[in-house]
């Protein structure tokens, strides 16, 4: 035992205090098989200050301590408003096993940025089931982002509302018209 009263496990542990450690997981993949796509995606999005509501559900969720319980599958996220909250691109993850989500409004979301809409676009679940999207003043947001919506093949209603970043408004219409003729487009843009 050395002087310093470790001896040689100390002595592991002082070494390993040093080291740099990996960050922690972004998204708990196990957390999402133990509980759910509905339920995991529903704990990120209240702790980043967002609200969902579910089938059949009138009211919003909006404090994670109040979250449902009872079967797993019982509750399935349909709207997802997101208004001032901090959601990013790496919580995003929790998005992919949704099925049931028809309206997302992202409203004044300061992290928000074009890979989010591109990974919104890319994940099948939602490209079949979102109707509604509304975003608005999201300053990080681009063209490229809002081209990615275009995937969303069932989309019925698309709101666009004082988005800075968004400059060729012309060739977004002429584009969601060719993608999805049936989309109402609505443009509040300068």
């Amino acid at each position: 035992m050395s002087a310093r009263g470790g001896g040689r496990r100390a002595g592991r542990r002082r070494r390993g205090r040093g080291a740099r450690s990996l960050p922690p997981a972004l998204v708990d993949h196990e957390r999402i098989r133990d509980v759910g796509p509905d339920r995991a995606a529903s704990e990120w999005l209240l702790r980043c200050g967002a609200m969902v509501r579910y089938h059949g559900q009138e009211r919003w969720q909006k404090d994670y301590n109040n979250l449902p319980t009872g079967p797993l599958d019982k509750y399935k996220i349909q709207a997802i408003d997101a208004t001032d909250s901090c959601i990013m691109s790496i919580g995003f993850d929790h998005l992919e096993g949704l099925q049931h989500v028809e309206k997302i409004r992202l409203c004044k979301c300061h992290y928000i940025e074009d890979n989010c809409l591109e990974r919104l676009g890319k994940l099948e679940n939602l490209q079949k089931s979102i109707l509604e999207m509304e975003i608005i003043s999201c300053g990080n947001i681009t063209d490229k982002g809002i081209m990615a919506l275009y995937h969303l093949r069932n989309l019925k209603y698309l709101l666009l509302s004082d988005l800075p970043g968004v400059r060729e408004k012309e060739n977004l219409i002429q584009i969601f018209k060719t993608a999805l003729p049936s989309l109402e487009l609505k443009l509040d843009l300068k």
